[in-house]
C-alpha cells in the first residue's frame, strides 16, 4: 500500500467489541491519521512476535481507510481467521474497490463496512458486516439483514442501549457502557457492600490467611469464584482443591490478593451477565504493572502499580465516591493520591492508561514501543482472567 511513511512507532487505542453476554470477541485497533497510514501503522503493531497468540482467540478489526491502495501482499502476514478489515462505507461506491474486496474475501479475510453504505455495494464488496455508531440514529433495517454479520454498534453507553440495538440484529457492541451501569452491587444489598470493603481493606494491610478465610466463607459468590479459579486450566491442578485454605496455599499471599482483587469485579449481574468491568480492570492494573517494571520501579512500586490499577474502577463498581472508598481502606498515599487526583508518579501513570498520547509518554519517560508491549501484555493478561474466572 503506497503510503506516508511511519518515522514512529505507532499508538494504537484498543477498543473491546463484546457481545450480547458481555464477553470479549474482538478488539478494534484505531490509529490517527498522526501515526500514518493506520491499515501500515496496525501492520507495524502486528509483526510484534506471537501477537495473535497473546490476543487470542479474539478477532482484531484493523481500519482500511484506503482500500483502492490495499494489496493481497500486504496481508500474507495476517491469518484470513483472526482478521476483519474495516473500510469505510463512501468507498464501497467505487467498482474497482468492490473487486478488490470481494477477491480478498474470497481469500477468507471478511469485510466490515463501517457505516452504511448505498444501494447494494457493500453486498457487492462481500461484506459480511457492518460497523454503525448507533448511540441515537437506528440504521435502516435493510441494510442489517443485507449482510450475515455480526454487526458491530458502536457509541454504546449504557446496558440499556445494548438491548435495543441486540432486538435492531447487532450481536456485537463497542463503547463505554461499562463504566455507566445500570446494575451495581449496593443495590438491597449494603451487607455485601461492607463485607467486600472489609476484605479490601485486610488485602491493604496484608491479613493473616485465616482472617481471610473467615469472610471468604461468608460471600458465597467470591468463595465460589475462588475455587473455580484455582481449579481452572490456569493452574492445571493434578487433584481439584475443596477448601479455601488449599486455595490460599496454591495461589500463594501475592498471587491471592492479585486474583482476590480482581473477583471483586467478577461478580454476575442481576440479569446473570458478566461485569464488563472485570476486563478493564485487569487490563489497567496488568498495564500499571508492565509500565512500573519498564520504569525500573521496585517490586513493591510494582505492585502498588498494580493496586492503583485494579482499584481505579471501584467507585463504579461500588457505585460509592472514590473518597469513601480510600477512607475505609489501608493504602499507600502514592495509591491514595492516583486514586482521587491522578496525582503523584502513580497518579501519571494512570492517567496514560486511561488516555495516552506521545506528549503524556514523553514526559513519563517511556517510548511508543514499550507502551504497546506494555499494552499487548495487559490485554492478553485480560483476557485470560475473563475466561478464567
Amino acid at each position: 500500500m503506497s503510503a506516508p511513511e511511519i518515522s514512529l512507532y505507532p499508538l494504537v487505542a484498543l477498543h473491546a467489541v463484546s457481545n450480547a453476554h458481555n464477553e470479549w470477541v474482538a478488539l478494534s485497533f484505531d490509529l490517527s491519521a498522526a501515526e500514518g497510514d493506520p491499515f501500515q501503522a496496525a501492520l507495524t503493531l502486528l509483526k510484534t512476535p506471537d501477537v495473535f497468540a497473546a490476543l487470542a482467540p479474539l478477532d482484531c478489526i484493523l481500519p482500511v481507510p484506503h482500500p483502492h491502495l490495499l494489496e493481497l501482499s500486504h496481508l500474507s502476514t495476517l491469518p484470513p481467521n483472526r482478521v476483519i478489515l474495516r473500510v469505510p462505507a463512501a468507498a464501497c461506491a467505487d467498482v474497482a474497490v468492490q473487486k478488490k474486496l470481494a477477491g480478498y474475501a474470497d481469500a477468507g479475510y471478511r469485510i466490515m463496512v463501517e457505516g452504511v453504505a448505498d444501494g447494494s455495494a457493500a453486498t457487492m464488496c462481500s461484506a459480511r458486516s457492518l460497523m454503525v455508531d448507533a448511540s441515537l440514529v437506528m440504521p435502516p433495517v435493510l441494510a442489517l439483514v443485507a449482510q450475515p454479520g455480526p454487526h458491530l454498534a458502536t457509541g454504546m453507553h449504557s446496558e440499556g442501549r445494548i438491548a435495543e440495538c441486540a432486538k435492531a440484529g447487532f450481536s456485537w457492541f463497542a463503547g463505554d457502557f461499562a463504566l455507566h451501569p445500570s446494575h451495581d452491587i449496593s443495590v438491597g444489598d449494603g451487607t455485601s457492600r461492607k463485607r467486600l470493603l472489609a476484605l479490601l481493606g485486610m488485602l491493604a494491610r496484608d491479613a493473616d490467611s485465616r482472617e481471610l478465610e473467615v469472610l471468604l466463607k461468608q460471600d458465597p459468590a467470591l468463595s465460589y469464584h475462588l475455587l473455580k479459579l484455582v481449579n481452572s486450566a490456569a493452574f492445571a491442578l493434578s487433584s481439584p482443591i475443596h477448601s479455601f485454605g488449599q486455595a490460599i496455599n496454591v495461589l500463594g499471599r501475592r498471587q491471592l490478593q492479585r486474583w482476590l482483587q480482581l473477583l471483586l469485579y467478577a461478580r454476575q449481574q442481576d440479569d446473570g451477565l458478566a461485569n464488563p468491568l472485570l476486563p478493564l480492570a485487569a487490563v489497567r492494573a496488568a498495564q500499571m504493572e508492565a509500565l512500573a517494571k519498564a520504569l525500573g520501579w521496585d517490586r513493591d512500586q510494582q505492585d502498588m502499580a498494580f493496586v492503583a490499577g485494579v482499584f481505579s474502577l471501584l467507585d463504579v463498581l461500588l457505585a460509592m465516591p472514590m473518597t469513601e472508598i480510600v477512607a475505609a481502606l489501608s493504602l499507600d498515599l502514592d495509591v491514595v493520591m492516583a486514586l482521587l487526583d491522578r496525582a503523584g508518579p502513580l497518579g501519571d501513570l494512570l492517567k496514560l492508561v486511561e488516555h495516552h498520547d506521545r506528549a503524556g509518554l514523553e514526559q513519563a519517560g517511556i517510548d511508543a514501543e514499550t507502551y504497546w508491549q506494555a499494552q499487548l501484555q495487559a490485554y492478553h493478561w485480560a483476557i485470560q482472567v475473563s475466561r478464567n474466572l
